[in-house]
């Protein structure tokens, strides 16, 4: 249940805050008062999207703020729990729409996308747009409303899964084609790629293995000299710096037994010997491995030009050829066995064309049972509402494909076209009279008779669901009297199932109310504003004597409102 809504700085709205009751609320007013900008309100609340342009002058930002009361909603904690909002009994949601053009939602105090909104105010509101009953009047409306009747969420999402993979697919066997004749003039190319790669088949990092390999066997010479020279001179000499420093030692240790002080220095010559020992020998080991092999280096030479060669044509590094040699590789197979790839692909199609069309069929019957409901149920509720002698009826049928289209479902076989919906086109026909045959809806219905139909619709969906919240702007439109007064009845009636909130120029109607609101136009401080207050049980009279004689209220008019809420004098 809403239980209040604050509009601030919104078009001619300064500042209204109501609060809402259980039942059937209604909200009465002169034309331009600003009625329907107080629905425009709670649309922009549910998620509908806004324009700084209803950012009342003067000011920065509009702010439109909604409290419900979701103690026992199981859906809305459900959805709040998944997108990690804390769960509380009265849910608050904000919109703020500033100058600016920055657009921020929350939802209990939490930051939250206008997507996210809109999901939530699905599970909320369903709100009845002053012109919506129009919709109507377009047939390919009419399969969400037999779906939104009876057709389990299941089936549907059972069927759009399946639905999208076969879309995907035929997008990717059609992608597949056109690459392959494009790939199919590069074959050549890419054999000769894949053919100059291989040869040398680099692998990742031998670059500079090679490298450093190379620059020893080029300096091997040099090398050989070298650890020779170092070898004689620490060890193979006879006055090597390790003998000198034998020498060294062995006065040191004479000293060290006339002296003790010289035992560390004593130690630390003996340090020194093994280090000259160790460089000694790792410099004689090094030498005797220094190979003087011109073959080898001349080999080693060959293989890095020719992977420098590799890095000039196919990218700077091994690992950047390797990638190139890979996507090459994927592109030639592609080329040599496109007709077996897109033949594996185009069995898979038939196969999810058969899967979807049996889904599809389980859609078509399940809308063929609602249909025979929805057809009686429209048609007492018809009777209801003034027109006794309605025949309503829903037509489903499908359509075949030719034998050249290859977008289709398969049904039992037959080559069936398809939507996302389905194989089913739906349409509403209806007679309004006794002894006519049915007729579109779009094309014999009056203004007055698709309100009604509307509103049958909208009363035998909402037995069915479960969306607390009914909003409906002027779902009266083109009906008056005696008729008038049978909607509002229905309305009252669909009050019992749910909190209705209804915006009404009839006082049949408004004579029904639970909760009465007025919207008043007023000159403030050189400003036209729009304000809303709920009347007490004496404006509630006056009010609806009001919208039965104008703005002069007389006593016949006072009568007359007293019968129509119900009030005995």
């Amino acid at each position: 249940m809403l239980k209040s809504l604050q509009v601030k700085d919104y078009a001619l709205i300064e500042n209204i805050n109501l609060y809402f009751g259980s039942g059937l609320n209604i909200i009465t007013g002169e034309t331009g008062a600003g009625k329907s900008i107080l629905v425009d309100s709670m649309s922009l609340l549910l998620g509908e999207r806004a324009s700084n342009d209803v950012v009342r002058k003067g000011t920065q930002k509009s702010i439109i703020e909604g409290i419900f009361d979701v103690e026992n909603n199981k859906k809305v904690k459900s959805f709040l729990t998944e997108n990690e909002i804390e769960f509380q009994s009265e849910l608050i949601i904000r919109r703020e729409i500033s100058l600016k053009g920055t657009n921020r939602c929350f939802i209990n105090d939490t930051p939250a996308t206008l997507n996210l909104v809109k999901e939530l105010g699905n599970l909320l509101v369903d709100l009845h747009g002053q012109h919506e009953h129009q919709s109507l009047l377009r047939t390919e409306t009419h399969i969400d409303f037999l779906d939104e009747f009876g057709t389990p969420d299941e089936l549907l999402r059972n069927y759009k899964w399946l639905y999208n993979s076969l879309n995907k697919l035929r997008q990717e066997i059609d992608e597949l084609k056109t690459k392959a004749n494009s790939l199919k003039e590069k074959k050549q190319l890419y054999e000769f790629q894949i053919k100059e790669i291989d040869a040398v088949s680099p692998e990742a990092g031998e670059d500079e293995k090679l490298t450093e390999e190379l620059n020893i066997l080029e300096n091997s010479e040099k090398l050989l000299g070298m650890t020779s020279g170092v070898y004689r001179g620490l060890y193979d000499s006879e006055d090597s710096i390790y003998d000198s420093l034998v020498k060294v030692h062995s006065e040191l240790t004479k000293l060290a037994e006339i002296d003790n002080s010289f035992n560390e220095i004593k130690n630390e010559c003996d340090s020194a010997l093994t280090i000259l020992k160790d460089i000694s020998d790792f410099t004689r080991s090094y030498n005797s491995k220094i190979e003087m092999d011109t073959e080898k280096l001349e080999a080693i030479r060959q293989r890095v030009n020719a992977i420098n060669l590799l890095k000039k044509k196919y990218g700077g590094s091994i690992e950047i050829i390797l990638s190139f040699r890979n996507e090459v590789g994927v592109d030639y197979d592609l080329a040599e066995n496109y007709a077996a790839s897109i033949s594996s692909l185009e069995n898979r199609l038939n196969l999810v064309r058969e899967n979807c069309g049996n889904e599809a069929l389980k859609l078509s019957k399940k809308r063929n049972e609602t249909a025979k409901t929805i057809q009686k149920e429209v048609k007492k509720v018809l009777a209801d509402l003034g027109i006794p002698n309605a025949v309503f009826e829903v037509k489903i049928i499908q359509k075949s494909a030719s034998e050249n289209e290859d977008n289709f479902i398969l049904v039992n076989k037959k080559k069936l076209k398809f939507n996302s919906q389905g194989i089913d086109n739906v349409e509403f026909f209806i007679a309004t009279n006794v002894g006519e045959d049915v007729k579109p809806l779009a094309k014999v219905a009056s203004g007055g008779e698709i309100s009604r139909i509307m509103l049958g619709l909208k009363t035998i969906l909402a037995k069915n669901d479960k969306l607390p919240i009914l909003i409906f702007d002027e779902i009266d439109t083109g009906i008056s009297g005696q008729i008038a007064q049978k909607v509002g009845f229905a309305l009252k009636s669909l009050a019992n199932f749910h909190q209705i909130i209804s915006i009404t120029h009839l006082p049949q109607i408004a004579g029904l109310a639970d909760h009465h609101y007025a919207v008043e136009k007023k000159t403030m401080d050189g400003r036209v504003v729009s304000t809303a207050k709920v009347l007490s049980f004496e404006e509630r009279i006056k009010e609806v004597a009001k919208l039965m004689s104008g703005e002069k209220i007389t006593d016949a008019s006072l009568k007359g409102a007293k019968e129509l809420m119900g009030i005995k004098n």
